[in-house]
């Protein structure tokens, strides 16, 4: 499957078939722009995040709450991961029981809820508790977008899609960062209110287009809704025709997928490290979602008035403009950067970007040591200049990928599970971050960024031993990258172990397996699945 992005077709089953494109179907260019709100979950993430730093710049906002101290920023910025972690437990029951779009729905409503009472603020408490609110939001909404994007998609462009959905980040981050610069102007509590309540713009417009997008089919095939699942996969992928042979393919390849895993695999929690596929898996989700906050990034995320401050830049306008440009460097790079995912494959972007950020932190840390020492002009613009190209190397691999590689990675059975342990990971890190982050750097200032230094090293080479290529390959067949003639995969590519199951399954029942819509689930008596 090593086929560049510049050839003519694309692969599923073992067959080639041309390429489509998407903007010239009608059912795909309708669900392609509805899907576009879906990722703005990722972007209420980077709106948050930039409206912090932004905040924390603006004058009006430190004399409405009497100019929080280290710590008060700390429980201030770290409160929305508590939200999100409280919320970790019912996110994949949600996305599993009550289906993917239901459960963004529910995230979105109670971000509105959250927002509407952190723009009213009267209090610091008030503050802080509209802040876990949004938090919690946030998992729940976070626990199925990208999965609803991931299992609708085509194959030929699922890469692009859910690389895209993470760096929206950047987007409200971008939206953030400008909007704080201008209302600086506002002398009023407007000036920070008015960023405040745009922050529930996003969450409004997915509650509103969500209703245009269909409901998951793999989702739809675990409930036993055959027919509903294939309507939706020919309307999404071959402009409605169900008896495409592509449509076909991939039907039957994700019904015997997910009718195996049911029956012999199930979704307990165990399974996340029942087998040495999953324990892989599992190295690699946790390590995506510490590595993703703990690389020196949250530094600049949620603390870059801080950073700016040891150098000297103490200037509100020049701070919030410096995060205004960064922003725009993000966008440009993090979304140019999903386009060479299949191109380039996984692992190489992530070595790629690993080594460079490392690079790029050990200079970041020796002209702040210079800037400390001696004042140097000098020195505090290289920081400045670090700061842009460390974004630039992150961007190439960590902001994308972090949700497209862990979903891609798992199997149906449990892939809201894990994405959830994903989740957790990046939540508890950011919850380190957002509170140590403000007190280490006022204690030890610059010192404090040879522990990343360090760190980086340990993450380079986590990423060089576990992190395996997985391009270009249909998302039921990736389970051979991990478990090999064990996966358990239907379809005309199934393994064999997988072909044996499928005809004790056949032998089990009145019934054989077929690819059509109008076909009965299949279910095996406990007896003779013990005997198999």
């Amino acid at each position: 499957m090593d086929f560049q992005r510049t050839q003519d077709t694309f692969e599923l089953a073992g067959r080639q078939f041309p390429r489509v494109t998407w903007y010239k179907q009608k059912g795909m260019r309708g669900l392609y722009i509805c899907l576009l709100f879906v990722v703005l979950t990722s972007a209420t993430n980077g709106y948050d995040g930039s409206m912090m730093n932004g905040l924390q710049s603006l004058p009006q906002w430190e004399n409405y709450y009497h100019t929080p101290s280290p710590s008060k920023l700390g429980l201030l910025n770290c409160i929305m991961s508590v939200g999100s972690i409280c919320a970790l437990p019912v996110v994949p029951y949600s996305a599993d029981i009550l289906g993917r779009r239901t459960s963004i729905m529910i995230g979105c409503s109670i971000m509105v809820l959250g927002v509407i009472l952190q723009t009213l603020g009267f209090t610091f408490g008030m503050f802080v508790g509209a802040r876990f609110f949004i938090g919690f939001g946030v998992a729940i909404a976070h626990g199925s977008s990208p999965l609803l994007i991931a299992e609708l998609v085509h194959p030929q462009h699922r890469a692009i899609y859910t690389t895209i959905y993470n760096t929206t980040w950047y987007v409200g981050s971008f939206v953030a960062a400008w909007l704080t610069f201008g209302t600086n102007k506002i002398a009023g509590n407007w000036a920070w209110r008015a960023p405040s309540l745009v922050q529930v713009f996003p969450s409004a417009l997915q509650l509103t287009f969500i209703w245009f997008v269909p409901e998951s089919p793999r989702w739809l095939i675990s409930k036993g809704r055959n027919e509903q699942a294939l309507t939706v996969l020919a309307n999404a992928h071959a402009c409605g025709d169900e008896q495409d042979e592509f449509v076909q393919l991939e039907y039957n390849e994700i019904r015997q997928t997910i009718l195996l895993e049911k029956e012999f695999e199930g979704n307990a929690w165990s399974e996340l490290w029942r087998t040495p596929g999953n324990r892989h898996r599992l190295i690699i989700l946790v390590s995506l979602g510490f590595f993703s906050q703990w690389s020196g990034n949250g530094l600049v995320s949620y603390y870059i008035h801080t950073v700016l401050n040891q150098i000297g830049i103490t200037n509100s306008t020049t701070q919030l403009l410096i995060n205004g440009i960064l922003q725009i460097v993000n966008i440009i790079v993090a979304v140019g950067s999903c386009f060479f995912v299949d191109r380039i494959g996984r692992r190489t972007l992530f070595l790629f970007a690993t080594t460079g950020m490392l690079c790029v932190f050990i200079v970041w840390t020796v002209c702040s040591a210079r800037f400390s020492i001696d004042g140097s002009k000098a020195a505090a613009n290289a920081v400045v200049a670090m700061i842009f190209i460390y974004y630039v190397f992150y961007n190439a691999a960590w902001s994308g990928l972090l949700v497209g590689y862990a979903v891609e990675i798992l199997p149906y059975n449990i892939r809201a599970k894990g994405t959830t342990v994903l989740w957790l990971a990046v939540d508890l890190s950011l919850f380190f971050n957002q509170y140590v982050n403000p007190i280490a750097l006022n204690a030890i200032t610059w010192k404090y960024y040879i522990v990343y230094c360090v760190w980086l090293a340990f993450e380079l080479f986590i990423v060089w031993k576990f992190y395996i290529e997985t391009r270009n390959t249909p998302l039921e067949e990736i389970v051979k990258h991990f478990d090999g003639e064990n996966a358990i995969l239907g379809g005309d590519v199934a393994t064999e172990k997988s072909r044996q199951l499928v005809e004790t399954i056949e032998m089990a029942t009145t019934e054989p397996i077929h690819a059509n819509a109008g076909d009965k689930e299949v279910h095996v008596q406990h007896s003779e699945k013990s005997a198999v």
